[in-house]
């Protein structure tokens, strides 16, 4: 049975999301190791994708034709994760609240210092507030899409230097 990259990216993305659901349940009692538990996933989906390509007979021997696999097999988790972390950060606003307390905290030290107006923490913490998924969301797409690369580039080279 042949799966493709897209499915394999949808099967990662789901044990990826799993187990980020696991942590959060957890809540304070979670060991923060496991977080590095989801980029082991993302990069085995990854290695998964590039392995089963080689076997097949669509397989050229090119870094392109490998590394294509690998892009569409990342670009779904990709999609996902960032629709994932949308969705969650959304219908969790006590993370944006929680985050601009700190935020707050950290500006008005500033303020002390004499580092900023008092007039500017209120509008500098609405807009953090405001735009707290929206950046979140960016950052795990930007996160997602080099790690993806980094390891389909280095993956697809070890295989195309490898003799079976």
């Amino acid at each position: 049975m042949k799966i493709s990259p897209a499915i394999k990216g949808i099967i990662t993305a789901i044990l990826m999301i799993g187990i980020i659901l696991m942590i959060y349940n957890q809540g304070k009692n979670a060991d923060t190791r496991l977080q590095y538990f989801v980029y082991a996933i993302y990069a085995i989906g990854i290695v998964w994708t590039l392995i089963t390509f080689r076997q097949t007979e669509a397989y050229t021997g090119s870094f392109g034709n490998l590394f294509s696999q690998g892009f569409r097999c990342f670009i779904v988790v990709t999609l996902f994760m960032a629709l994932f972390y949308g969705i969650f950060n959304y219908s969790h606003p006590e993370f944006a609240e929680e985050s601009a307390k700190v935020y707050r905290e950290q500006l008005e030290l500033s303020v002390a210092k004499n580092q900023r107006l008092p007039t500017e923490v209120d509008s500098e913490v609405a807009t953090f507030k405001k735009q707290y998924t929206l950046k979140l969301v960016s950052g795990a797409i930007f996160g997602y899409l080099i790690i993806g690369v980094a390891v389909t580039a280095a993956i697809s080279a070890f295989l195309m230097r490898r003799k079976d």
